[in-house]
Formats: C-alpha cells, sequence, structure tokens
C-alpha cells in the first residue's frame, strides 16, 4: 500500500511538470478581455517591502494543460488547487513556514476567489497572495503584466496600514500554468513610470514567453524558467527569503534552486538550467 502512495504521488507531480501545453484550452467560458486599466497612482502610507503573488489556480478544464486528477485540478476549488491549497500550495505552504504568519484570508467574489495577507515574522515585509479563478487565467495574466509595467497599482488595508499592491508592490510574483502558451497578448505592458519591479515566474518555459513583456515593461526578472517545472511554493519561498535579505540576484536565484532540487530530486546541474535570472 505504502508503495502505491509513493507511486501515485510520484504521478502526480510527473503530470505536473508536463502539464503545460499538450491539451487544447477549452475557451468556450473564458472571460471577456478587459479593457487597459487606468495609468495612476494610488497614494499608500506603507513603506514596508510588499510582495503580490498571482496564483493562476491549476484547471483541467479552461487550461492547456494535461488533466490532473480531479480535486487538485478544479481550477473553481482553492481548497485543494495543486498551486493552492495541496501541501506545497501557496496558501498551505506559507502558512506552514516559521518565517510568515498570516494576518488576513478574505473571500472575493469574481475571478479572485480568496486573498491572503501574510505578515514577516522579523522584516518589515508583506505578502499578499491571491487565487484566480482558473478558467480567468488570461486575466490573471493580463494583471500580473500590467502591474509589472507600473499600469495597474491598487491598494488594501489592514490594522490601520495601507499597503500597496499590483504595481505599488516591490516584487510581484506570477505562479502557475504558462497561458501564453495558449493565447497571445498585445504589447500593451509599457512602462508607465519609469520604476523598474523585481518579478518572479514560476512557470513553464515562462523566460520565453515573457521575455518582450518584461522588457517593454522595464521588469527585472529574478527567477523564472527556461523548460517545463512544477510550479509550486518551495521556490518561490525560498527565493522570497533571499529577496528580503537583500541578497544579491545569483544568491536569489541559488535559493530557488536548491529548494527546487530539494522537493523535486532532481539534479543541481538540471535545476540551474531550469531556473535562470534576467533577461
Amino acid at each position: 500500500m505504502h508503495r502505491r502512495l509513493n507511486f501515485i504521488f510520484t504521478l502526480v507531480i510527473l503530470m505536473s511538470i508536463s502539464a503545460c501545453a499538450q491539451k487544447p484550452a477549452d475557451k468556450a467560458s473564458a472571460t471577456t478581455k478587459p479593457a487597459t486599466p487606468k495609468l495612476k497612482d494610488i497614494a499608500y502610507s506603507n513603506t514596508a517591502k510588499v510582495i503580490h503573488v498571482f496564483v493562476a489556480l491549476c484547471d483541467n478544464k479552461y487550461q492547456g494543460i494535461v488533466p490532473l486528477p480531479k480535486a487538485i485540478g478544479n481550477g473553481q476549488d482553492p481548497e485543494t488547487n495543486l498551486y493552492w491549497g495541496c501541501d506545497n500550495g501557496v496558501r498551505t505552504y506559507f502558512k506552514k513556514s516559521k518565517e510568515w504568519q498570516l494576518l488576513k484570508k478574505v473571500k472575493i467574489k469574481g475571478m479572485i476567489m480568496e486573498r491572503l495577507v501574510f505578515k514577516h515574522r522579523s522584516k518589515d515585509a508583506y505578502l499578499v497572495a491571491d487565487a484566480w479563478d482558473g478558467r480567468s487565467i488570461e486575466k490573471t495574466t493580463e494583471d500580473f503584466l500590467y502591474s509589472a509595467a507600473g499600469q495597474l497599482k491598487d491598494t488594501i488595508h489592514y490594522n490601520k496600514q495601507v499597503i500597496g499592491i499590483g504595481g505599488n508592490a516591490r516584487l510581484l510574483a506570477y505562479i502557475g500554468h504558462d497561458g501564453l502558451m495558449d493565447f497571445g497578448l498585445a504589447d500593451k505592458f509599457h512602462n508607465a513610470d519609469g520604476q523598474t519591479r523585481d518579478c518572479i515566474i514560476l512557470a513553464c518555459i515562462s523566460k520565453s514567453y515573457f521575455k518582450g513583456f518584461m522588457t517593454t515593461a522595464k521588469a527585472n526578472p529574478l527567477v523564472w524558467t527556461t523548460g517545463l517545472m512544477c510550479p509550486e511554493a518551495y521556490t518561490l519561498h525560498d527565493a522570497i527569503t533571499g529577496y528580503l535579505n537583500n541578497e544579491p540576484t545569483q544568491k536569489i536565484r541559488s535559493r530557488a534552486v536548491a529548494a527546487y532540487v530539494k522537493y523535486q530530486k532532481c539534479s543541481v546541474n538540471a535545476a540551474s538550467n531550469l531556473l535562470v535570472s534576467g533577461l
């Protein structure tokens, strides 16, 4: 029985790694393309470092992936989704982390199904993570890119703190399937304010698919990928640790590589070739 459970777990991981572009997405129920957001600054008073994470929930029906087991591949159910509610999903992994404290959990109607606000236990830093409905992956990608370009800025409030998110955040991260394999986007994500924002993009072959947009957004990719990968939370978590320690980019990347090696049981060479930095 133990061997069978291990086999099933291994199979799920392998399926998630190879799930990128082998099944056409069902676009029948896709959301309407949003208008370009207004280019305006929204005042906020918080001076802490803020990381804003965009998680496109894994979705068998609406994304171009090889189907995963129903429970973890339901993009409308954050509770058991591979990239959110599973052991190595963003919500579960960061809740278990000794570095972060969950302050607030908000159920949101619409494309963002759940929002979490974490506070770092020893540093002046917040992490805001959004679980996006899997069928809205195109809108998730657009809002991430608008934020990276400084076109989309927003704030949230917690305990009299005004926390800047979107383009007001210091570090932006995208987690999930690389939807740019399935749909094209116009090159409309031009930098709006002259600021350079750090980004982490954990999705299959993200450097190839996001490079043009990152260039026009004038964003700084700290970690992104050259091949197929499993975008679970440990890679993001450890990269953020280096970022908050003000470590150089290559050290941040090294932390991401080490985490991926540990959990994916791959070689350092393979993970180093997969997870790269810079344009």
